[in-house]
């Protein structure tokens, strides 16, 4: 009798990326000198610290493919950690091969939760981290994470997908989900391998 446990992989039920790029950004619902101050949000958006400072609001996780699809995202408070489990069990849904991150998601125990489910999880090396043997094709791979973040760039700045008029959480939810929806259709995705794409899947469904 086979028993079926977490560590029995099923590649039937996830799409199948052979690479896959992972990033968050912070969403600011307001300036943090008017946090306190701020009464929509109150209860809901937390503090959190991202690479460009401090921000009362919320974070963006997305997982995007190698033609600069978004395959997955999640909408956290600012305070929750880009290497949270309960993120990545909504992102790990959809992706099989080779997820590429930066140096914030380094962690044994993530990289051994998602190998469980067949996702390999590179990521770059710390200063204070001893050197290791990485092929070469990663390496490359890793450079490219450039996709990520010019998804990240025209997001806020295309799609406007960052302001502080919000006058309900309903509208602030609405206002994400069609930015989204709106990325799914620009012309001017990035890609990393120009005129070559590994494989033929799509985008969210929902669009």
């Amino acid at each position: 009798m086979n028993i079926v446990t977490r560590k029995t992989f099923d590649k039937s039920r996830k799409t199948f990326n052979i690479l896959a790029f992972v990033d968050s950004t912070m969403i600011p619902v307001c300036h943090n000198l008017r946090r306190y101050a701020n009464k929509v949000f109150k209860g809901i958006a937390t503090d959190g610290k991202g690479t460009m400072g401090w921000c009362h609001g919320f974070k963006l996780h997305l997982a995007c493919n190698d033609r600069g699809e978004i395959i997955a995202f999640v909408l956290t408070g600012a305070n929750v950690s880009d290497k949270a489990p309960n993120v990545f069990k909504v992102i790990a849904k959809r992706l099989y091969g080779k997820l590429f991150a930066d140096k914030g998601y380094i962690s044994q125990k993530l990289f051994n939760f998602l190998f469980e489910d067949g996702i390999q999880l590179v990521t770059g090396l710390r200063v204070n981290m001893k050197n290791k043997l990485m092929p070469f094709y990663d390496r490359m791979m890793l450079r490219k994470r450039y996709i990520i973040e010019t998804i990240n760039d025209m997001l806020k700045n295309t799609a406007q997908i960052v302001h502080s008029r919000h006058r309900s959480v309903s509208n602030f939810i609405m206002n994400l989900i069609s930015a989204l929806g709106a990325y799914c259709f620009f012309d001017n995705k990035p890609k990393v391998l120009q005129g070559y794409c590994i494989e033929d899947t799509k985008q969210l469904t929902l669009f």
